[in-house]
């Protein structure tokens, strides 16, 4: 397990996944943000919560509070490009883990994995402009915001911007990560 300050990330257990499909993508305003894509429902197979240790330049994890073991989201590096040692991160904490800080913790301890357990140079995060949780997690962990992709995404019956964050190996401090 990868350990933060107060989150730890781990392997997907298979009791993870009743709850983060009840919790995560069975909540439609927020699987449609979150996934890019429409929503629809998931079962059981559903590869976004089953996890494949086959797939390419995708590495999924389930956050866990350090302290009680108690699960609060998904996390992970993803479009891993191995030549160009970059990857994107991403996370979904459930509706209980939200506002209390976790997100800062997971964003600095996938980059702790990206950056020295994987060796990648550039990690970078898109998210709807008005995610400010996330914006302010990953800028927090020293990530810089690289520009604004105008109405690149279809949400919900409307077009939305999105905010594009930069962190490279260089700039980041890891601070509490091991």
């Amino acid at each position: 397990m990868l350990r933060g300050t107060r989150v730890g990330l781990r392997d997907r257990h298979e009791d993870d996944i009743p709850i983060l499909r009840a919790e995560l993508y069975n909540d439609v305003v927020n699987a449609a943000r979150a996934e890019g894509a429409p929503w629809q429902p998931v079962t059981s197979k559903d590869p976004r919560l089953a996890v494949d240790y086959a797939a390419e330049g995708v590495v999924p994890f389930s956050v866990v509070d350090l302290e009680s073991g108690t699960l609060l989201g998904t996390a992970n590096l993803w479009g891993i490009d191995s030549h160009n040692r970059n990857a994107h991160i991403g996370l979904g904490l459930l509706p209980a883990a939200r506002g209390k800080g976790y997100g800062t913790d997971v964003v600095a301890t996938l980059c702790y994995y990206g950056f020295v357990v994987r060796g990648l140079h550039r990690l970078q995060v898109e998210t709807l402009s008005d995610n400010e949780a996330m914006i302010r997690s990953a800028e927090r962990n020293g990530f810089t915001r690289e520009g604004v992709l105008r109405d690149s995404a279809w949400v919900l019956g409307e077009f939305m911007d999105e905010v594009v964050l930069g962190l490279l190996a260089g700039e980041w401090t890891a601070g509490g990560v091991a």
